[in-house]
């Protein structure tokens, strides 16, 4: 099977946005067996959608499209299809239905153009949407293209990404007697050159119908392992032996084999230990907190988070000493280890992080440039006894990206120091 990607929408066109949609599509497809020919945008223009639909439709089995599918008037997407295949529209209940019953539990009144949302083309698949308005629809187009099918998805990437991967890909994986199985193996602290090294062998020798994709996430490289094939246990299990292969190759570098975040792995093992958090942040503004409370369930762990910016706060808050701020200066593992065990004596949680840095664009020095972090993680062990240690990152970036960056790293440094502690009973 042969496929195109029609993405609609004019702030495309004008470079307003970039078109990030395609090449999500392209790379999903292709791990169905089915290859993508051509990428198109297309304006919002009701005949040049039709135009550019039929045209498609002619030479491809599959035409997978983006945006235009709202109850707006630019959203002229339904129309064209409308017109092309000669079909109606009808109203899907259930769609309805979940929209409004959405709407009534946020405690909004559902509006009129809820009903026209969930207007269909008559025949079609319905793909719910689990984090929009506008359905998906997978079209059989026989009566004018023979054999040949038509994708009407979401513009907006989230909604569009989960239609792809939980409606999508199931069903033509289904249509072309293609099993496919996804791996994800979850990196810190390192990059894409080093990984690739590392597994380089495992890369060159891997199976037909096996890839190994490269994923920069927040907190590293996400490593993507995808086998595909006709016998379900045979692809299983030819996916699991590579990826047991490749997180051997990289072990001191991953924090988890399957899709989760940084902050999450470390709330698990913060959870499985029965240890609780606290936090005493200058340079990140309270991101390591806020990071950590992102995760569901982090009240079983996170106790506090200090945002202590001012070397005032600093010593009246945590009880950072003076004569420590004077002799080595606000950026120093000294002060970042006191920031960490003044934290710990008063929370009372069982460990704690501390950043003190320089973010930019100001106030770097020859020797402590912008983008230095340094980084304290105090524990308090079983009897008692307070461990603390520090360690000094550079980073490169903006402002912003030199905070995210920061506490990528305080995250990293927890997660470290619980992966060496044995789990408590």
């Amino acid at each position: 099977m042969n496929a195109e990607i029609i993405s609609i929408g004019d702030e495309l066109l004008i470079g307003q946005r970039l078109n990030t949609n395609a090449p999500f599509i392209a790379s999903e497809m292709a791990m169905a067996g089915i290859g993508v020919g051509r990428i198109i945008v297309c304006a919002d223009e009701e005949k040049a959608i039709e135009e550019q639909l039929a045209e498609s439709l002619e030479r491809s089995d599959v035409v997978l499209v983006t945006g235009g599918l709202g109850p707006t008037r630019d959203d002229r997407t339904k129309q064209a299809v409308k017109n092309l295949l000669r079909s109606d529209f009808v109203l899907d209940e259930g769609v309805y239905a979940r929209t409004v019953e959405r709407y009534r539990k946020n405690g909004r009144q559902p509006a009129p153009y809820l009903r026209e949302n969930a207007m269909v083309l008559e025949g079609s698949r319905v793909i719910d949407n689990e984090k929009g308005l506008a359905p998906g629809m997978i079209i059989r187009c026989d009566e004018a293209y023979p054999d040949t099918w038509l994708v009407l998805m979401p513009g907006v990437p989230r909604e569009m990404e989960e239609m792809i991967q939980n409606g999508v890909i199931p069903f033509f994986s289904a249509v072309s007697g293609n099993v496919i199985v996804h791996a994800h193996i979850r990196t810190t602290g390192t990059g894409e050159t080093v990984l690739s090294e590392l597994i380089r062998p495992i890369e060159d020798a891997l199976p037909k119908g096996t890839s190994l994709a490269y994923l920069p996430h927040t907190a590293g490289v996400a490593l993507r392992v995808s086998s595909s094939g006709s016998d379900r246990e045979a692809v299983e299990e030819e996916n699991r032996a590579i990826v047991d292969a490749v997180s051997e190759k990289v072990r001191e570098f991953v924090y988890a084999e399957e899709d989760i975040t940084l902050e999450e792995s470390v709330g698990r093992m913060l959870a499985a230990r029965g240890m609780t958090i606290a936090c005493a942040e200058s340079c990140t503004g309270g991101l390591v907190a806020s990071r950590l409370t992102d995760v569901s369930g982090s009240s079983r762990y996170f106790l506090q988070g200090f945002v202590v910016y001012s070397n005032a706060s600093k010593e009246k808050a945590l009880g950072v000493r003076s004569s420590t701020l004077v002799s080595h200066g606000a950026v120093s593992e000294q002060v970042a280890g006191e920031m960490a065990e003044g934290c710990l004596h008063v929370t009372g949680a069982d460990i704690t992080v501390s950043s003190t840095g320089i973010a930019g664009p100001l106030g770097g020095t020859e020797t402590k440039p912008v983008g230095t972090v340094c980084l304290g993680v105090a524990l308090r062990s079983e009897n008692g006894m307070v461990v603390c240690k520090t360690e000094t990152v550079h980073t490169r970036g903006d402002r912003l990206r030199n905070k995210i960056r920061f506490s990528e790293a305080a995250l990293r440094m927890v997660w470290k120091t619980l992966r060496d502690l044995p789990e408590r009973g």
